[in-house]
């Protein structure tokens, strides 16, 4: 089968329309029709080879919702015309005690991503992403999308909600509990959102004043300016949760003397090169943990959706057509977007056949 995407043929050819093949759906399958695709900051690093090594045409794209249009036979519990969504990964080894325990983004032998990864169960297949109108995946890797919530809306969910929801969930936030977040990108304002939902306090650290403002309709209950020397004097043992989404070097010492004792930082953005040195005696002194995270299992992306769907949580987006990704992705790259971008996939079509003319 073939399918309608964009993609990169380089990595400097920029996105261009491509068209993919799709499997057949096996009857353990899901096919499903594509209708929003959010756009991540890692999709930019892979289609222009920033990450080394990379198998071209790359179709990018991992927050992925649509709707059921075929299933296999041995599918249950997904009917034609369900709403489903697609995270990060599309499959797992199943068999190691990671993805026994329900954690496949930790697969011991190695998850397979969405797109630009080798198809352990379809040859020598590689994934290709949610820029597409459609995609067929293992039914283990497909969730429920609730009626209730903006589609559209619900796709970034499907990599920075669970990215930060995770280890909110993973350190037991409750009521009362007081959880910073550092950067009001498209991970920071879901921390932000998905924190207040689950009671707690939400303090942001940004560097820049032009932040302040945007953090506090978001929710947040606070703001510092981390720059402001007075001002992280004041927050010193107030915190008890950090959710760090920067993905530039930064200095994690002065964010680890905000924190309480017993409490806990969260690495999410993965910097490119390498960051300033912790202080182990700043952990030491008042037990606190230096930790990292990876997005979630399927289970718990599921509840994730969920708990969204019950608390009203979703991004916050801006809409693109076909046309408009590559100015998107020099825009994400400026830091110039409030605060996710969602592909209409309905645009790949109409792209696809203007190129051809």
């Amino acid at each position: 089968m073939r399918a309608a995407a964009y993609g990169a043929v380089s990595g400097d050819s920029g996105l261009v329309p491509l068209t993919v093949a799709r499997r057949a759906p096996k009857p353990d399958d899901v096919e499903i029709a594509i209708e929003f695709c959010g756009l991540c900051h890692s999709d930019v690093h892979a289609t222009r080879g920033e990450w080394g090594g990379q198998a071209y045409p790359l179709v990018p794209g991992h927050e992925i919702v649509g709707t059921v249009s075929r299933t296999g036979s041995n599918v249950t519990g997904f009917a034609v015309g369900d709403r489903v969504g697609v995270g990060c990964m599309v499959d797992s080894c199943r068999e190691c005690e990671s993805c026994l325990d329900g954690l496949e983004q930790y697969c011991e032998n190695g998850m397979t991503g969405t797109y630009g990864a080798k198809d352990r169960r379809n040859g020598d297949a590689i994934t290709q992403g949610g820029y597409s109108s459609s995609i067929v995946v293992d039914r283990r890797y497909v969730l429920r999308v609730p009626e209730s919530l903006d589609p559209a809306a619900v796709a970034p969910l499907l990599c920075a909600g669970v990215t930060t929801f995770s280890p909110l969930r993973h350190f037991d936030v409750e009521e009362g509990d007081v959880v910073g977040v550092v950067g009001l990108g498209g991970l920071g304002h879901m921390a932000v959102k998905l924190a207040k939902a689950m009671g707690a306090k939400v303090v942001v650290f940004t560097t820049s004043e032009s932040k302040v403002a945007a953090a506090l309709e978001l929710g947040a209950d606070e703001v510092v300016l981390s720059r402001d020397e007075a001002a992280m004097a004041a927050a010193n043992r107030t915190i008890d949760l950090i959710i760090d989404t920067v993905a530039a070097p930064h200095d994690l010492n002065p964010l680890f003397r905000t924190l309480r004792v017993d409490g806990a930082l969260f690495q999410l953005g993965l910097p490119s090169e390498a960051m300033p040195p912790v202080n182990p005696g700043a952990l030491i002194r008042r037990r606190i943990a230096y930790a990292g995270s990876l997005i979630g299992g399927i289970a718990e992306t599921q509840e994730m959706l969920d708990f969204c769907a019950e608390h009203g949580v979703v991004a916050d987006i801006e809409m693109v057509a076909a046309d408009q990704l590559n100015e998107a992705y020099d825009r994400m790259v400026a830091g110039d977007v409030k605060y996710r971008f969602v592909l209409d996939t309905s645009t790949l079509q109409a792209a696809d056949q203007e190129a051809d003319a």
